[in-house]
């Protein structure tokens, strides 16, 4: 089942992976600082579809949050950088669509037709590459409960994840899907921008966050999501409301790993 608003979505032309081909994990900042555990889940899965993969330790930012706030010449110097870690890969795959879009569509516009926009062509939001390339859906995994899912906008809408992202999750055994009402409205973190506007960032992560109190009414206890970042702001706005203390909030891929 696919939430209305993904009928007009971005279609990829996905190369084929061939066997034995390394695949280069970018990890994001925030991942590797506040939940780590997506990171190592993506690993898990990797390792259990015996697909070699690589952590290139040189690795910094993507750039995002500078191009977002508008200064790009800096964001430049910082996808210039990641260039030079990634441009040897085939295959770079990150456990954020964020930052999997950044690469991938803005590095075009920040450096037009350049190698760096190349290297950002290659970058693949993990759950993507586990259906778009290896065309793998099923993972056999169980979770009995009722769940509603969380997909960011950079991945709902520049990267047009969200059928692979259903698939995935609606192949778990004894899972209940429940969607959240307005599934397609932000969260209202937008990385910098709850930082340059932190009263409409608060409002739009409390409205996300209402319309969590709805399906939790509905018995939902577990949130899964692609963007971890996402989470850290409407989980941060939950976690001062009593009666939602016991939501728990999952990337999915932790699901697929166990």
């Amino acid at each position: 089942m696919i939430d209305a608003l993904e009928r007009n979505v971005p279609h990829w032309d996905y190369p084929e992976y061939q066997a034995g081909d390394e695949v280069a994990l970018f990890i994001p900042c925030f991942v590797d600082q506040f939940f780590p555990e997506a990171g190592v889940a993506t690993v898990k899965i990797l390792e259990k579809l015996n697909i070699p993969c690589v952590y290139p330790e040189e690795q910094t930012c993507c750039g995002q949050p500078a191009f977002n706030s508008g200064y790009w010449k800096e964001a430049a110097k910082v996808v210039t950088k990641f260039h030079k870690v990634f441009k040897d890969y085939k295959w770079i795959v990150t456990p954020s669509a964020a930052c999997a879009a950044m690469c991938r569509v803005f590095y075009q516009e920040c450096l037009p037709d350049s190698p760096e926009a190349e290297t950002g062509k290659r970058v693949y939001e993990f759950h993507e590459f586990l259906v778009n390339v290896l065309h793998k859906t099923d993972f056999n995994a169980s979770f009995p409960h009722k769940v509603s899912l969380h997909i960011g906008c950079h991945g709902r809408r520049e990267l047009g994840i969200a059928e692979a992202v259903h698939t995935l999750m609606l192949n778990i055994r004894g899972l209940e899907y429940i969607p959240l009402p307005n599934v397609e409205e932000c969260c209202g973190f937008g990385g910098s921008f709850s930082v340059k506007m932190p009263g409409t960032s608060l409002a739009m992560g409390q409205k996300k966050v209402a319309n969590i109190r709805k399906v939790y009414e509905q018995g939902v206890r577990h949130i899964v999501t692609t963007d971890m970042s996402c989470a850290m702001h409407f989980g941060g706005i939950m976690r001062r409301e009593p009666d939602l203390k016991e939501i728990k909030i999952h990337y999915l891929a932790e699901l697929l790993a166990e």
